[in-house]
């Protein structure tokens, strides 16, 4: 048995905006075509039908009984056909993997290494999310996480050890202690007011145990809520700061930054955590990624 022949589709494009929309002027704006090219496209489809769609009512358009059956069936049928191409355009396009951080480590080292990111990894699209603090609650929820931590590592996550975390004083070669803190021992911060975050309140105290130094005896000045504020303030010559290394590492090569006694190891890693059970490959490419970034 022969099939009757469809309308052409923009005929039926034009008569379901028309219809859904109550008039030819708002089709025509929301198609992008000119007001005639509507009228066209109705007479074309009235007379391809056989059938009157539309009837006058004062200076607008009423649907006729077989024009509103039409409708129907259009706004059925278009509505299918879109769900399906949003369908198959994300199995084209993966969903991007949400990723969070700390908004320091975001700003200072991934933003910078985004473009080369996106150049190595096109398959592994990120969405992030600044996040504070280590394997908390709200953290379960994302894809994966990178963080500064150290072991043991809690219950309930996968974690991969991307680099040992290093940490240093640094300073602006502008402020004026720079000379002379890199003539002299360690104990010469001793006299210097350190700018400091709360975000890390014993990076200091770590930072004077691992050199012998006694940490009461050092002096705190101003302090921050983030890291990222601490090193801008660095930056400005506005004190004594200390970083992990690769949150520096760009100031350090540009000569932004000092570091008088270079780096030492803190006993915590930079970590790429996942909760546990999830799997996604894409995670491990990334993984191998930033630790080849983080150990250059």
């Amino acid at each position: 048995m022969s099939r009757t022949p469809l309308p052409p589709l923009n005929a039926l494009r034009s008569f379901e905006a028309t219809a859904r929309l109550g008039g030819v002027a708002r089709a025509a704006e929301a198609l992008h075509v000119t007001h005639g090219a509507i009228s066209r496209q109705l007479r074309l489809l009235e007379e391809h039908l056989g059938l009157a769609l539309f009837e006058r009512a004062g200076r607008g358009l009423r649907l006729t009984a077989a024009g509103q059956a039409l409708q129907v069936a259009c706004a059925g049928a278009f509505t299918q056909i879109r769900e399906a191409v949003d369908t198959l355009q994300r199995r084209q396009r993966p969903e991007a993997l949400v990723l969070g951080c700390s908004g320091s480590i975001l700003a200072r080292w991934m933003i910078p290494r985004l473009p080369a990111l996106q150049a190595d990894l096109p398959q592994v699209p990120l969405h992030w999310s600044a996040q504070d603090g280590s394997f908390t609650d709200q953290q379960q929820a994302l894809d994966a996480v990178l963080l500064l931590a150290q072991p043991p590592w809690p219950r309930g996550w996968q974690v991969r050890e991307l680099a040992p975390e290093r940490v240093g004083v640094v300073v602006s070669p502008q402020h004026p202690a720079a000379v002379r803190l890199r003539q002299q021992p360690p104990q010469a911060l001793l006299r210097e007011p350190l700018l400091h975050t709360t975000s890390r309140p014993q990076a200091w105290p770590d930072w004077a145990l691992s050199h012998q130094l006694d940490p009461a005896q050092l002096q705190l000045g101003t302090g921050f809520e983030h890291l990222y504020y601490l090193l801008e303030a660095a930056v400005a010559g506005l004190g004594v700061a200390i970083a992990p290394e690769p949150l520096v590492a760009d100031e350090l090569a540009a000569g932004r930054l000092l570091a008088p006694w270079g780096f030492a190891a803190t006993g915590g890693f930079w970590v790429l955590a996942t909760p546990d059970g999830a799997q996604d490959a894409r995670v491990e490419s990334l993984a191998e990624w930033i630790a080849e970034k983080l150990l250059r």
